[in-house]
């Protein structure tokens, strides 16, 4: 209990004794640019990897041979991948909708 008590008193002088922290005014144009990078880089990498996924799966439908579990596999990989695609070309457009509207309601 005595521990729990010296414990409570140490997190709670800490609470109070903090010094202010100044911190640096906002800039939302270094905000947005980041936020922009950020996304721009993302749906680069998952273009990237939506066309590693296209070849893969277009390599497992030509070499599949007319097995059709395995060209069943190679189309849910093509398929997938071209969901994956959307999904981020998606998020891509909607951030820069979303960017302009708070451009226009917060000013630059």
């Amino acid at each position: 209990m005595k521990q729990y008590i010296t414990i409570q008193t140490t997190v709670l002088l800490f609470l109070f004794l903090i010094l202010p922290v100044f911190a640096q005014s906002a800039d939302i144009t270094r905000i947005e640019n980041f936020i922009q990078n950020i996304t721009q880089l993302l749906v680069t990498l998952c273009g990237a990897t939506a066309t590693v996924f296209f070849v893969w799966g277009g390599f497992k439908y030509i070499t599949s041979s007319g097995n059709p579990e395995q060209l069943e596999g190679a189309k849910r990989t093509i398929y997938f991948s071209a969901i994956g695609l959307v999904i981020a070309l998606g998020a891509f457009v909607l951030s820069n909708i979303v960017t302009q509207i708070a451009t226009r309601a917060f000013g630059s």
